[in-house]
């Protein structure tokens, strides 16, 4: 039996149980399908406070899961299965193994979704990018492609505009699907460029290490071109890690938790925190910042269910 279960190890997961285990809760912390988080995915990462010249994701992540340790959370490998929420103690299924727990906080995350290219992968956090708030600067007068045309796709657009030398927008339908003000914005900057019908077939050069380059399908001539870029930001939207908890918790249409009076659920002792509930801002210092709100209102809810 476990005070308190601990989903996912990002940011929020990581945070939580360092806050948890300082308040003798003692944390079971499960990895999750992504070890890490969103994080582990990046480079240097600049806009964490305290760092001032940068450090690197995945060190990041390795200095978080120290510090949770040194204070008595129990790190695992492994990803919950399925829930059992209908009472407490709460079930958790890790990998076959039942687990119990009297507060349980989900940190899953959520993934940005991808456009399925080995490239991709390979160049992420070297030149492709989920995240223009995190990886912008980094692009001073370049060249760059933003995939989408959604308002999180012109939100990124823009804001790269404040770097880059040029943004192309490249949208697989002939018209976008971002909402009238943020086509409007998007189509007076002088900075972004667009080219409809399109898909990126490959993104170059894996070989450099680096982008320098997109091979880029019109959908209705079949046509491929290849042009010069510096970058690839991915803007095609982000899918919460909520699979298990359909039915059992509230979310909104897309998957994200729903929480109320800072962390909680609709299940009384199941919180949330970081991007599983967070659509707008999906940040690390953001999801830090709820991952400490979530083990504060774990502590309060396991005192006053003692009482």
């Amino acid at each position: 039996m476990h005070p308190v279960i601990i989903l996912g190890s990002g940011p929020a997961g990581l945070t939580a149980a360092l806050y948890s285990a300082r308040a003798h809760l003692t944390p079971l912390v499960v990895d999750g399908h992504e070890a890490g988080g969103q994080l582990t995915l990046t480079t240097v990462v600049e806009n964490y406070p305290g760092f001032p010249d940068g450090l690197m994701g995945p060190d990041l992540i390795a200095s978080m899961r120290k510090q949770a340790e040194r204070f008595g959370a129990t790190l695992r490998g492994g990803s919950a299965t399925a829930v059992d929420l209908s009472r407490r103690p709460f079930r958790v299924t890790i990998d076959g193994e039942v687990e119990e727990c009297q507060a349980l906080i989900i940190a899953t995350g959520a993934s940005a979704k991808l456009l399925g290219l080995e490239s991709e992968r390979k160049l992420m956090g070297h030149g492709v990018s989920t995240c223009a708030t995190c990886d912008g600067f980094f692009f001073q007068d370049q060249e760059i492609i933003v995939v989408g045309g959604g308002d999180s796709a012109m939100e990124e657009a823009i804001f790269l505009t404040k770097f880059a030398r040029r943004v192309t927008v490249i949208h697989r339908r002939e018209k976008l699907r971002a909402s009238k003000i943020m086509q409007e914005k998007a189509f007076r900057n002088p900075k972004i460029d667009f080219t409809w019908d399109s898909t990126l077939d490959e993104i170059l050069d894996v070989h450099q290490g680096k982008v320098t380059g997109a091979r880029v399908r019109n959908l209705k001539t079949t046509a491929v071109t290849e042009r010069p870029v510096d970058g690839v930001f991915l803007a095609i939207g982000h899918t919460p890690n909520t699979q298990i908890f359909r039915g059992l918790l509230e979310m909104d249409e897309v998957g994200y938790l729903t929480t109320h009076d800072g962390t909680k659920t609709s299940v009384p002792g199941v919180f949330a925190a970081g991007d599983v509930q967070d659509r707008v801002y999906r940040q690390a210092i953001t999801a830090a910042g709820s991952g400490c709100m979530a083990a504060i209102d774990a502590e309060r809810f396991l005192e006053h269910a003692a009482v």
